[in-house]
């Protein structure tokens, strides 16, 4: 049943890898696009507090795909934007980072607003009073306290990530789900098995990370 594993056309560990790598960078740029519209949506700017509404609003209620195409052929066909890629499928890998950052980033964005809002109002005044200046109150009180608390949404955030790499075959890159899309078609007595591999190769990927994070929300937790 699983004999389609030993063939030489299917790659399994490197679609796998493209997936991981798809995972991290996104994870890390979502996280630091997240922190800034956060920063923007409580700032004291009236300007930058509409800009971040307005494009988390927008661009999370975007179905993802949409937003992929958009960076392929808006940014990188049409616009002649590379991002330093040298080849088509380096310049569609980063182009799904740069899509997946954009879209996960709304998502990052409102789970620490949901651990800004858990942080005393008093704990801000009191740093005000201090002479502490927003950015230093947002970055040395607030963000702090916020990220405790938000370990277990940006959790499911991540995870959420993980899967959704897969809608970056709709724009050319070869991870998992382009693979697997190309042994249904050539597999098609072994369907089943085929579902099992991945599915089974999705659960390594996320089941350690929400297992770990778990414990991780639960060590720092803040104690009200």
């Amino acid at each position: 049943m699983f004999d389609f594993l030993d063939s030489p056309q299917y790659d399994l560990l490197d679609a796998f890898w493209m997936t991981v790598k798809l995972t991290v960078y996104s994870a890390v740029g979502s996280l630091i696009w997240g922190t800034l519209l956060a920063g923007m949506r409580v700032g004291p700017v009236p300007l930058m507090r509409a800009f971040g509404t307005g494009y988390v609003n927008i661009v999370r209620n975007t179905p993802l795909t949409v937003v992929l195409v958009a960076c392929s052929l808006g940014l990188a066909s049409t616009m002649g934007v590379t991002l330093g890629g040298k080849d088509l499928a380096d310049i569609g890998f980063r182009m799904a980072v740069l899509g997946l950052i954009a879209y996960t980033g709304t998502f990052v964005c409102e789970a620490l607003r949901s651990g800004i809002n858990t942080v005393p109002v008093g704990q801000a005044e009191s740093a005000r009073a201090l002479g502490f200046g927003f950015f230093q109150v947002l970055t040395l009180v607030i963000l702090p306290q916020a990220f405790r608390s938000a370990v277990t949404p940006l959790t499911n955030v991540l995870i959420a990530l993980t899967k959704n790499t897969t809608v970056a075959s709709a724009i050319g890159v070869a991870e998992a789900s382009a693979l697997m899309k190309t042994m249904v078609e050539n597999e098609s007595d072994a369907l089943f098995a085929v579902f099992g591999v991945f599915a089974f190769g999705f659960i390594v990927l996320t089941l350690p990370t929400g297992l770990l994070l778990g414990w991780v929300a639960k060590r720092v937790a803040v104690k009200r």
